[in-house]
């Protein structure tokens, strides 16, 4: 490939007629989004042709997974959009954790995921492959209640009761949480023990949402589970 300075010239003629007839590059902005859209639509089709192709025409929407849940394996197939929260009721019909706002806002989805806190509406299920779940459920039956549902219930933890089943799973994992010593944004000293106080509770316990405003009860039940005093 020749060197640009190996390129002849342009003669003499051809610069006067530039000089006296500049290009005009001036594009009204209604042109420019016509085909800026055009372009992407252009686009959009090939690629789309392209993966058909590539495919074979067939695609997978499904997945084959299987999880435990409340202690019993779980196998689903399911739609590769379904959250964990639709797969718990809808699928599985464990209609305790409830879909408040459907945007991680309320908590009232909470769950437990080895372990730890998950707002349920906001992963896929398919992302928990082998993973074991705990939902209320899973906690306490009636005549059987785990600790903390029975100290919500001992304190009026808890009014219409929709946000319940996510506040009981959330207050099992801050404990949790907390006997791990791992610190939130109010823990003053890093270096010693986190402790069980109405601040920590409070901090870790704000994304879940209690519309009746029953805060300070839901504190007291936590703090009681946790064996300390308010």
């Amino acid at each position: 490939m020749p060197d640009r300075l190996d390129a002849p010239p342009c003669n003499q003629r051809e610069v006067e007629l530039h000089m006296h007839n500049p290009i005009q590059l001036e594009i009204s902005r209604r042109d420019l989004l016509i085909s800026s859209a055009a372009t992407v639509a252009a686009t959009g089709v090939a690629a789309g042709g392209a993966a058909a192709q590539s495919a074979g025409n067939t695609m997978n929407y499904t997945t084959k997974m299987s999880f435990t849940v409340n202690g019993e394996r779980r196998n689903l197939d399911v739609d590769n959009r379904t959250t964990l929260l639709d797969a718990l009721r809808e699928h599985l019909h464990l209609t305790g954790t409830k879909k408040g706002c459907d945007h991680g806002q309320c908590g009232a989805c909470t769950v437990m995921v080895d372990g730890r806190r998950v707002i349920s509406c906001l992963t896929l299920a398919v992302m928990h492959e082998g993973d074991q779940i705990t939902t209320i459920e899973g906690l306490g039956k009636p005549g059987d209640l785990h600790p903390m549902q029975a100290a919500f219930v001992k304190h009026d933890g808890f009014q219409c009761g929709y946000c319940t089943p996510g506040q009981i799973c959330s207050s099992v994992a801050v404990l949790e949480e907390i006997k791990a010593n791992v610190p939130s944004h109010v823990t003053g000293d890093l270096t010693a023990k986190v402790a069980v106080t109405p601040a920590e509770i409070r901090e870790r316990m704000s994304g879940n949402i209690c519309r009746c405003g029953a805060y300070s009860n839901i504190v007291d039940a936590i703090v009681e589970v946790a064996g300390t005093k308010a």
